[in-house]
């Protein structure tokens, strides 16, 4: 579905366009509407309205009787927002889920299959420099069939 990774800036008003590509691919799949909110590894998960409910119904699958699980769904729904493109293909981020992904201008907007992620330049430089050398490791690793 979303895939790639491209470059953006926040503007003055705190306002992200999209990628072309994936604003294309949501109008093809009649998505109207996004959830946005605190991803991991200081990213932002955005979803589309279908995938969000699916995530959803997992998380509130987890037995609320533990303690992470609350820790964890407290923190994922507190910072959910539903956003919409407006006629430009902008969404505007909240300053709270700007603060937790450390975004100030400059962007990474990646495309994770059923879901874009959101980073701040630096932090994505940052997570691909560490992650990039484990890739063929990490991939033995999951992919051992």
């Amino acid at each position: 579905m979303f895939y790639g990774e491209y470059f953006h800036s926040i503007d003055r008003k705190g306002r992200l366009i999209l990628p072309a590509k994936f604003r294309e691919t949501a109008k093809s799949q009649f998505i109207e509407k996004f959830f946005v909110t605190r991803g991991l590894d200081k990213c932002l998960f955005m979803f589309s309205e279908e995938e969000w409910r699916s995530q959803e119904n997992k998380l509130k699958a987890m037995p609320f009787t533990k303690q992470q699980s609350r820790t964890f769904n407290r923190l994922y729904f507190s910072g959910a927002v539903e956003v919409v493109f407006d006629s430009q293909g902008r969404i505007l981020l909240p300053q709270n889920l700007k603060e937790y992904a450390e975004i100030k201008k400059d962007v990474v907007i990646v495309g994770v299959s059923s879901r874009i992620e959101i980073w701040a330049k630096d932090k994505w430089h940052e997570f691909y420099g560490n992650s990039r050398q484990s890739y063929e490791e990490i991939a033995e690793k999951l992919m051992d069939v």
